[in-house]
């Protein structure tokens, strides 16, 4: 039997590698049961363009509820790292799930990068 870790971990790969061969910047995503993060990479030198999570205290505020493990927080991740995007000039990615199913939050997370200009 397979850890659920390295089967995430193991389809990961898969997507980085394709995403290096195309030389795009990459929205990164991760998340716990807690909190959702979001990076922009560059391709030249894998550094950090923008970033944005459910840590930040901008995000914090916007929350109904305070809580950030849920399809809501995510939603406001997604919106605030297209904003920062925008500011850095970053118009197009590839989607980097991280190995993590495409629904609930990441799927959240993804839907509302598009709708504030973010194209994958």
């Amino acid at each position: 039997m397979i850890p659920k870790l390295l089967k995430r971990k193991r389809r990961c790969k898969k997507t980085r590698a394709k995403i290096r061969e195309l030389q795009a910047y990459r929205l990164s995503v991760h998340r716990t049961p807690k909190h959702m993060y979001a990076q922009i990479i560059s391709p030249e030198n894998n550094t950090i363009i923008a970033s944005a999570s459910t840590l930040q205290a901008e995000v914090k505020k916007s929350l109904k509820n305070g809580k950030t493990g849920n399809i809501e927080a995510a939603a406001i991740v997604g919106k605030v790292i297209a904003q920062k995007a925008k500011k850095a000039k970053v118009e197009i990615v590839a989607f980097d799930r991280s190995g993590f199913m495409f629904h609930g939050r990441v799927k959240a997370l993804a839907e509302a990068a598009r709708e504030n200009g973010l194209k994958f």
